[in-house]
């Protein structure tokens, strides 16, 4: 199936300091491609990539399992680890919950995690069928476009396939037993009124996390996709702020452009 107008990765060449982000549940790049421009012109390093599945139609989601979405991630994570001196990973909603895991997994490699409005649990008492029901129903109405910005919309499925929200129901207890595991600065944002995911998630991902250099900042005027929402300029701000107080190798890039600009 072709790609949906807009749902495609994000990749710019900058400086050694690289950022990975991972977008959301039937999702795709445009509800992180603002983010992600802001970051590149930065001059970091900057890989959006399309998890499998995503993009198209609802039912290309169906095979997916939450494996597949993750080593899509950490491919692009091995990537700019292997090109970059340090790699930070934006993420919103279940990106987020890939986010932790490859914190988890691969420790040094991620310096620094920004979480918006991060999915780790199920909110839905009735989540508890989804073993059963999704051999019997194929989708549910999906959750994409939560957003509080009059005229601004989020590409995502108007379907959520069951069995992919039952694969996803996996990964919430994947993460959750490695929580511990994540010592990396965090900067969190989540919002009050988000209709998608429940602020038991963030308070989950803050109370389990070993991280001591944490952030919590609340995104008041926004809903789910904060990314696109008013509060997004605040989030693209902070986030810079964040990673340029955590990367060295950032503030050596830049002296070293300057300096050949100014021979130049």
């Amino acid at each position: 199936m072709p790609l949906l107008p807009g749902a495609e990765p994000y990749h710019h060449q900058g400086g050694p300091v690289g950022v990975l982000l991972c977008h959301g549940f039937t999702g795709s790049p445009q509800s992180l491609r603002p983010w992600a421009e802001e970051l590149a012109a930065a001059g970091f390093t900057v890989a959006l990539p399309l998890l499998p599945g995503h993009g198209t139609r609802w039912q290309d989601m169906q095979p997916t399992r939450w494996e597949d979405w993750y080593a899509e991630v950490e491919r692009e994570l091995l990537a700019l680890s292997a090109e970059c001196e340090q790699v930070f990973v934006c993420a919103l909603s279940m990106g987020s919950a890939l986010a932790l895991r490859l914190a988890a997994v691969h420790g040094p490699a991620v310096s620094g995690l920004v979480l918006v409005n991060p999915s780790v649990r199920s909110d839905n008492p009735a989540s508890v069928l989804l073993p059963v029901l999704r051999h019997l129903v194929p989708s549910l109405p999906g959750i994409a476009d939560d957003i509080a910005k009059p005229g601004a919309a989020e590409l995502g499925y108007d379907r959520t396939p069951l069995h992919a929200a039952w694969s996803l129901s996996r990964l919430w207890k994947e993460v959750q037993g490695r929580l511990p595991e994540v010592t990396q600065p965090v900067l969190l944002f989540h919002s009050p009124q988000d209709h998608v995911v429940s602020p038991a998630n963030s308070e989950l991902v803050l109370a389990r996390i070993s991280s001591t250099d944490v952030t919590e900042r609340l995104c008041q005027r926004s809903y789910h996709v904060a990314t696109l929402d008013h509060d997004a300029a605040e989030i693209f701000a902070a986030s810079l702020d964040f990673i340029r107080r955590l990367a060295p190798a950032h503030a050596a890039g830049v002296t070293r452009v300057e300096s050949d600009d100014h021979q130049g």
